[in-house]
């Protein structure tokens, strides 16, 4: 009997207890550059006294380059610029919380010289760095161009 009603006060002293939660999952990292692309065409200081102007993208091409560890994106980008005169840069900048990578193509000219004003083509290619793993989205002057993932 003494049993009975220890076991009673123990289950009626266990239902007050609270209920067990969950324990919150950690979420992942946000995305971030290992190593810096290799950008032949990445903006220079000397850049500040000139004019900014656009260019048109035909084309741009993603290519996964797998002779390197890990393996790493080289893009290929076709276009044209306003004028003969002008000099092309591309800045690629970090990925974004959401996995973006934004590249800017955009040409500089110098005001102080009167250039014709002749379309002048290019072909220019970029071989990314390294990210943190996960699935990236390249855009180009905020278009998507392509994915890739990352290792």
């Amino acid at each position: 009997m003494r049993r009975i009603h220890f076991l009673i006060l123990l289950l009626t002293l266990s239902a007050c207890l609270p209920a067990p939660t969950a324990e919150p999952t950690s979420t992942g990292s946000a995305p971030y550059l290992i190593t810096a692309e290799e950008n032949s065409y990445a903006p220079k200081p000397e850049d500040l006294s000139l004019q900014i102007a656009d260019v048109t993208i035909t084309s741009v091409n993603l290519s996964e380059q797998f002779e390197f560890t890990p393996p790493r994106v080289l893009v290929n980008f076709l276009g044209y610029m306003p004028g003969v005169c002008n000099e092309l840069r591309i800045n690629v900048k970090p990925p974004d919380e959401n996995y973006r990578v934004f590249i800017e193509v955009y040409s500089l000219t110098d005001s102080a010289f009167v250039c014709e004003g002749v379309f002048q083509q290019f072909e220019a290619c970029i071989m990314l760095g390294t990210f943190s793993s996960g699935q990236d989205s390249i855009w180009a002057n905020d278009e998507p161009a392509g994915d890739f993932s990352a290792y």
